[in-house]
């Protein structure tokens, strides 16, 4: 394997993959996990953080509650927080889990209060893209500060896969929903990954959301912000692309946008950048 940059795949981090909610509980999972079984045999160190968002909504709904969501991120009062920690670190990890194991590989559920596996402080109102001009105060909804490095490497260097709930804890335990996005991006930059690959429901950014066929196959940080701009990418994937390209200015190499993959596909996306999904570069 190869990174963006031509150098091992071999070398350096782990390869940090992102899984939403919609792909955990999807059709490809079980073609993801074979992936990440096979990296994990070659001896390719590996971490996977997941989100849970649309059966969050799902469960908010039956218990009467009423979602917001606000230029793709979602207010978390007190209730909404509770929703969060039942499907993140509750169904949505035992499921990832259960899926990983059946293919082969050795996973271990955390979240943000696991030793403080993700440090996270409380997010300050402030000005998003799609949330209008004034600042939003999203409630319980954190910034991820540390990640605990020294247990990651524990775990990948005993032949495990830590999977990360997208949850942080403060010091005090405070816990706070975060973007499942952000935890990833944050993982990749502090431990130095090889690759970001982050799988989503869709094939990649594309051009056309309604058209499979309009992949980009590479967009650099302004064609992200002009695509923004210009109403090409809208919703959810707002604070995916913005997340990505932080990341890329503070140090990772690049991020990938995958979806509806088969077996091996993983692998390309990171070994030939751009042949699967969107490859995102500063």
């Amino acid at each position: 394997m190869t990174s963006s940059r031509g150098a091992p795949a071999t070398s350096g981090g782990p390869v940090v993959i992102k899984l939403g909610g919609e792909v955990v509980q999807g059709p490809h999972m079980p073609a993801i996990a074979a992936d990440v079984a096979a990296m994990r045999a070659e001896g390719v160190p590996v971490v996977v953080v997941h989100g849970g968002g649309p059966q969050a909504t799902e469960l908010q709904k039956k218990l009467g509650q009423t979602p917001t969501i606000i230029g793709g991120r979602r207010v978390t009062d007190g209730d909404a927080l509770d929703v969060m920690k039942m499907v993140v670190a509750g169904k949505m990890n035992v499921d990832l889990c259960a899926a990983l194991v059946r293919a082969g590989a050795k996973p271990v559920g955390l979240h943000g209060a696991s030793s403080g596996a993700v440090l996270a402080t409380r997010r300050p109102p402030k000005v998003v893209s799609g949330g209008g001009p004034d600042p939003v105060d999203f409630g319980f909804v954190g910034d991820v500060v540390g990640v605990n490095g020294e247990l990651v490497s524990l775990l990948i260097a005993a032949g495990y896969v830590p999977a990360l709930a997208c949850l942080g804890a403060d010091a005090s335990g405070g816990v706070y929903n975060i973007n499942a996005d952000a935890v990833a991006n944050q993982v990749a930059i502090r431990l130095d990954a090889r690759a970001l690959v982050l799988v989503t429901d869709v094939p990649g950014v594309l051009r056309d959301v309604s058209d499979p066929s309009s992949r980009i196959g590479r967009m650099t940080i302004a064609e992200g912000v002009a695509a923004i701009e210009q109403g090409v990418v809208t919703k959810g994937m707002i604070p995916k692309l913005e997340e990505s390209f932080a990341a890329i200015e503070q140090g990772v190499r690049a991020v990938h946008i995958v979806g509806r993959l088969t077996e091996g596909d993983l692998a390309r996306a990171v070994t030939s950048p751009g042949s699967v999904g969107t490859m995102l570069v500063a």
